[in-house]
C-alpha cells in the first residue's frame, strides 16, 4: 500500500509539472515574449529583438491599479525616478532628465509641457521603454531613451469599457474607450479626467537664524489641486488589404485649483534681529490647453512592402487665471504658445528573406511665442531623411545599422548614426549596440528673456546656442525559457554641449552697453543659457520575471547608475567641479508578486508591488532621503455573457511612508500616505 501511495504521489506530481509547464509555454508568448516596436521601428518578438526593449503589458498596468504614465513607469521599472516641487513634477530616466527622452504614442511623438498626462491607461495595450540613444531613427531629443505607448484599439463590432479608480485626498481617474467597427470603417473615442485635492504633509517653513531653526506656518501645499480632461478620436477606413486611411484629434485641459487664501512667510535680517513678513502665496491658477488633428495612410501593395504617412499639428497653451480682488477683476494671461507640425513618410521593405530595410523622410516645424519670457513669435524647422538595414549575416548573428540626416535652419546639419550586433542561441541572447544622440536646442532657450524681481536675477536669451550630443554604447545579455525571463545590460552614456545657467562676469557686463544698462537698473545677477555643461553615466540595470507554480508571478529589477556631472563656467576658485548629475539616484530597485486563481467565472488577482530607491541629489537643495513604498490591490474579474466587471479593492503605500520634512524640501516622495484604493473596471 505504501509503495502504490508513493507511486500515485509521484505520477500526480509529474502531471502538474506537465500541467505547468503546458500552461508556462502558451502564457510565454504574453508574458515573457511580447511584440515590440520601438527599438528598430519594425515589428520583434522581445527575444528576437536586435536591441533590448522593456515592456509593461495591460495586465501589469491593470493588476497595479496605475493612473498615469509617470506612476507606471516610477511603480513598474527601475529606470524612471520622479520628482516634485513648486514648479511641478519632473522625470528622471538613467539619471537624466526628462528633456533627453523622446515619448511616442503609437509611434508619433507627443509634444508640449504636459506629454506625459494625456493619455488613458485604460486604453493602454503595453508601453514599450527602450534605454539608450535613438536619433538615427526618433529624431532630436532621443539621447536617453524612448517611451512608447501602444493604445489597443479593438476589432470587436461594438466594445466599450470604463474604468474608475478612487483615493484618499479626492483623487480621482476615469478612463472610458468606446470601440465601434463596421465593415471597412473604425472609429475609437477614449476620454480619460483626473482630479486630486491638495494635500500637505508637514504645513511649516523652516529658516535658519544662525544654529536655530524657527518654523512658521504656511498656507502652501505640498501638491496642489487640480483637474483635467482628455479626449481623443480616431477614425479609419480600410478599403482593402492594401489600402487604409485614418484621421485624428484629440483635445486635453488641466487646470490647478491653489488655495486663494494660502500665504507664507519671507525674512529679512536687520543687526542681530530677524523679521517675517507675511505674504499672499497665490494670485492665479496655471491652466494649460492642448488640441492635436491629423491624418495619414498605409499603403501595403505586398507583404514585402509597408508605406506609411503621418502628418500632424499638436498645439498647446499655458495661461495664468488671475483671481477676483478687491481692486482689479478676475481675468487671464496667455503664458505661451507652442505649435509642432510633423510630417513623416517612411517604408519598411523586405529586400530578402535575409534583409529589412527602414527608411523614410521627416519635416518637423516648431514656432513659440511666450508673453512671461518676451518672445513675440519665433520658428525653427528641421528636415531629416533616415534609413535603418536589418541584416541577418549567418545562423543566429544579426546586425542592425542606422543613420539619420538632420537640416536645421538654426544649427545647419547633423549625422547621427547607430550600429549593433545581435546574437542567438538556445536560450541566450547577446546585444551590443553604439548610439549617437542628437539634441537641438529650445526655441526657449535660444530667445527666453526672464526676469526673477524678487531675486534681482535677470536671464537674457542666447541665439549662439549649439546642439548638445552624446555617445551610448550598451552590452546586453538574456537568458529565457518557458518559465523564466533574466536581462542584464551594461551602459554607458557620455553628453557633451550640454544647457545650463552661466553667470555673467563683471567684465561681461562691462563690455556690453545693455548689460551694463541692467546692472545700472538694480539686476544684481545678470545670466545667460550656455553650453557648459557635460555628463558621464555609467550603470547596470537587471530585470528578472518568473512565472511560478499555482498561478503566481514573481518579477523584479534593479538599476544603478553613477554618474558625474561638470561644468566649463569659471567658479570662485578657479578650478572645475564636478558633481552627481542634478536629480540623479544612484540605486533603483522594483519588486512585483502577483497570483491569479480561476473559478469558472471568477477571477482573482493578487498583486504585491514594491518601489524602493536611495538617495536623489539637488544640486539646489542637496540629497532627499532615500524611500520605498509598498501597495496591495487585489481584482475581482466576474465574467457574464457580454460584460465583465472588475471591482478591485486595495491599499496604497502599505508602510505609511511620508517626507515631513517642511515645505520648499527636497522631498523624497510627497504621497500624502496610506490610503484605501477602490476601483470598478466593466467591459462590453
Amino acid at each position: 500500500m505504501t509503495k502504490r501511495l508513493a507511486v500515485f504521489v509521484l505520477l500526480f506530481i509529474v502531471h502538474c509539472t506537465l500541467s505547468i509547464a503546458q500552461a508556462a509555454d502558451s502564457l510565454r508568448a504574453v508574458a515573457l515574449n511580447p511584440v515590440v516596436i520601438t527599438g528598430t521601428g519594425t515589428y520583434h518578438r522581445a527575444d528576437n529583438s536586435p536591441v533590448a526593449v522593456r515592456v509593461i503589458t495591460a495586465e501589469e498596468l491593470q493588476n497595479a491599479h496605475v493612473t498615469s504614465l509617470q506612476e507606471a513607469l516610477s511603480r513598474l521599472t527601475t529606470h524612471v525616478t520622479t520628482h516634485t516641487n513648486g514648479m511641478g513634477t519632473f522625470i528622471n530616466f538613467n539619471g537624466i532628465s526628462d528633456d533627453y527622452i523622446v515619448i511616442l504614442e503609437n509611434g508619433r511623438r507627443v509634444s508640449g509641457d504636459d506629454r506625459w498626462d494625456r493619455f488613458n491607461m485604460a486604453n493602454v495595450k503595453r508601453i514599450e521603454v527602450f534605454s539608450g540613444a535613438a536619433s538615427a531613427l526618433y529624431g532630436s531629443d532621443a539621447i536617453a531613451g524612448v517611451i512608447n505607448i501602444i493604445t489597443d484599439d479593438t476589432k470587436s463590432t461594438v466594445a466599450a469599457l470604463s474604468d474608475t479608480k478612487f483615493m484618499s485626498h479626492g483623487r480621482l481617474s476615469q478612463d472610458v474607450s468606446v470601440d465601434v467597427n463596421h465593415g471597412p470603417f473604425s472609429s475609437h473615442t477614449a476620454y480619460a479626467h483626473r482630479q486630486a485635492d491638495g494635500w500637505q504633509v508637514n504645513p511649516y517653513q523652516a529658516f535658519q537664524e544662525g544654529d536655530a531653526e524657527v518654523l512658521k506656518l504656511t498656507g502652501r501645499p505640498m501638491s496642489a489641486a487640480y483637474a483635467s480632461d482628455n479626449l481623443s478620436q480616431k477614425l479609419e477606413w480600410r478599403f482593402d488589404d492594401r489600402w487604409s486611411v485614418y484621421l485624428r484629434g484629440s483635445y486635453y485641459d488641466y487646470l490647478t485649483d491653489r488655495p486663494q487664501s494660502a500665504t507664507y512667510f519671507t525674512q529679512k535680517k536687520s543687526g542681530d534681529d530677524y523679521k517675517y513678513t507675511e505674504r499672499r502665496a497665490y494670485t492665479y491658477d496655471l491652466h494649460h490647453q492642448s488640441y492635436l488633428y491629423g491624418g495619414g495612410a498605409r499603403w501595403t501593395p505586398d507583404n514585402r512592402t509597408h508605406v506609411y504617412l503621418d502628418v500632424y499639428s499638436d498645439n498647446f497653451a499655458s495661461k495664468y487665471d488671475y483671481w477676483q480682488t478687491a481692486d482689479k477683476e478676475a481675468y487671464d494671461e496667455t503664458r505661451k504658445r507652442t505649435h509642432y507640425v510633423s510630417e513623416t513618410l517612411r517604408g519598411i521593405f523586405r529586400l530578402a528573406p535575409w534583409n529589412k530595410l527602414s527608411a523614410g523622410a521627416e519635416l518637423v516645424q516648431q514656432s513659440l511665442s511666450s508673453h512671461s519670457d518676451q518672445i513675440d513669435f519665433e520658428t525653427t524647422a528641421t528636415y531629416n531623411v533616415f534609413a535603418q538595414d536589418e541584416l541577418q549575416i549567418v545562423g543566429g548573428l544579426e546586425a542592425v545599422a542606422g543613420l539619420r540626416y538632420t537640416y536645421n535652419d538654426h544649427f545647419g546639419s547633423a549625422l547621427t548614426p547607430n550600429v549593433g550586433l545581435f546574437y542567438h542561441t538556445g536560450h541566450f541572447r547577446f546585444r551590443a549596440s553604439y548610439a549617437g544622440g542628437y539634441r537641438t536646442p529650445t526655441l526657449s532657450q535660444l530667445f527666453a528673456t526672464d526676469q526673477a524681481k524678487t531675486t534681482a536675477r535677470y536671464t537674457i536669451n542666447n541665439t549662439q546656442l549649439d546642439p548638445e550630443k552624446n555617445h551610448f554604447f550598451n552590452l546586453n545579455a538574456e537568458y529565457s525559457n518557458s518559465w523564466m525571463s533574466l536581462s542584464v545590460s551594461g551602459f554607458l552614456n557620455k553628453i557633451r554641449d550640454m544647457i545650463n545657467y552661466r553667470t555673467m562676469t563683471p567684465a561681461e557686463i562691462d563690455a556690453d552697453q545693455h548689460l551694463s544698462q541692467l546692472r545700472d537698473e538694480g539686476w544684481t545677477t545678470i545670466r545667460q543659457r550656455d553650453n557648459i555643461d557635460r555628463a558621464t553615466l555609467r550603470g547596470i540595470s537587471a530585470q528578472l520575471k518568473l512565472l511560478l507554480p499555482y498561478g503566481l508571478t514573481l518579477s523584479g529589477g534593479y538599476t544603478f547608475t553613477d554618474s558625474e556631472a561638470a561644468t566649463t563656467a569659471t567658479s570662485p576658485s578657479g578650478s572645475e567641479t564636478k558633481t552627481p548629475v542634478d536629480k540623479s539616484v544612484r540605486h533603483v530597485g522594483s519588486v512585483a508578486l502577483t497570483w491569479d486563481r480561476q473559478w469558472k467565472n471568477y477571477h482573482l488577482n493578487v498583486n504585491l508591488n514594491g518601489h524602493m530607491q536611495g538617495r536623489r541629489y539637488s544640486s539646489t537643495y542637496g540629497y532627499a532621503d532615500a524611500y520605498s513604498q509598498w501597495d496591495l490591490t487585489t481584482t475581482h474579474a466576474i465574467a457574464l455573457r457580454h460584460f465583465t466587471l472588475e471591482p478591485g479593492l486595495g491599499v496604497e503605500n502599505l508602510l505609511n511612508k511620508r517626507d515631513t520634512a517642511p515645505w520648499n524640501s527636497n522631498f523624497s516622495t510627497i504621497n500624502p500616505g496610506r490610503s484605501l484604493v477602490v476601483s470598478l473596471r466593466m467591459k462590453y
